[in-house]
């Protein structure tokens, strides 16, 4: 008895030790981010997800005894193959080596990580879309969804085109002007306001919910902060089994292809721009245009990541 008591503390002993070590480097590096604030609050709010991720995935790979300064190649290396086997995306795998970048500067093990993608053979980034992205929401979906303020901004992504920061800060009092949302410079990425008509029922019905529930104030409600919203928001995603949320700014913009044009876009099934005629070559153009500015690109040349070409 005294025997098997003492190989069951042991054990247990065991994985005290082993959760310290896991906690140990990501203690170090929340707190890397706590010390260090660059960037905007979701710039912070998402790096140190994905450092917690990255942590994680280290422990799961046997690097069970690091801390921040205890990064290598080796560890890079690893990361980037189990990355690569898992079909991780490449702007997904480019963000994340963005955070070992930055840990690696604040570390003071710059040399650890190349400068470029290159150097790890990431390929670069596809600017024209050959495969839709869009995403929808099911009424399904959106019920496991339980908090009421994520669930109106994943809506106001959908029906709206907005970015996921753009949802999250949404004041209707200051944003309805009636036939057209004015999003605030502080809300959107580059700092610029940018006007979305109000075309439809169904878009003033959300408008109208948004209303009741936030009334003068949010969508972040007041007793939380905006990176406490936004981790509520990363979690009641996860937790109501959704993913690449941006696909809804995708579906947006083939939304509105087809209403400004008619027909579906390239990577949606329609035509591709070289087989338009030349009104349609122009009604084309026109489109894009329209879409890249409610999407707040101002570029007609980004939409080919969400249209195809």
């Amino acid at each position: 008895m005294r025997g098997r008591t003492e190989i069951t503390a042991g054990w247990s002993d065991s994985l005290t030790e082993l959760s310290s070590t896991v906690r140990d480097l990501n203690y170090q590096l929340k707190q890397l981010g706590r010390n260090n604030r660059d960037g905007s609050y979701a710039t912070q709010a998402t790096r140190a997800y994905l450092l917690s991720q990255i942590a994680n995935q280290l422990h799961e790979l046997g690097y069970t005894g690091m801390s921040a300064r205890s990064l290598r190649p080796k560890h890079v290396s690893a990361l980037l193959t189990y990355w690569q086997n898992q079909r991780i995306a490449v702007g997904t795998i480019k963000n994340r080596m963005a955070a070992i970048r930055w840990w690696a500067r604040k570390v003071n093990r710059q040399r650890v990580v190349a400068r470029g993608n290159d150097f790890y053979g990431i390929a670069s980034r596809q600017l024209v879309s050959t495969v839709s992205k869009a995403r929808t929401l099911s009424t399904v979906q959106l019920a496991r969804v339980s908090d009421p303020h994520v669930r109106l901004s994943l809506e106001l992504q959908r029906t709206f085109g907005l970015r996921r920061e753009e949802a999250l800060k949404f004041r209707p009092s200051y944003a309805d002007r009636g036939d057209h949302l004015l999003l605030k410079a502080s809300w959107t990425k580059g700092g610029k306001e940018r006007a979305i008509p109000i075309r439809s029922d169904e878009q003033r019905e959300l408008l109208d919910q948004v209303w009741q529930l936030a009334g003068n104030d949010s969508l972040i409600p007041a007793h939380r902060t905006f990176i406490q919203q936004l981790r509520m928001y990363v979690r009641q995603t996860m937790n109501a089994g959704l993913s690449k949320m941006h696909g809804l700014r995708h579906g947006y913009a083939q939304r509105r292809y087809l209403e400004l044009t008619g027909r579906l876009c390239p990577v949606a099934g329609g035509p591709k721009s070289k087989a338009l005629d030349q009104r349609a070559r122009r009604i084309d153009h026109e489109a894009r245009l329209t879409i890249s500015l409610e999407l707040g690109h101002e570029r007609e040349q980004i939409t080919s990541i969400y249209l195809g070409r």
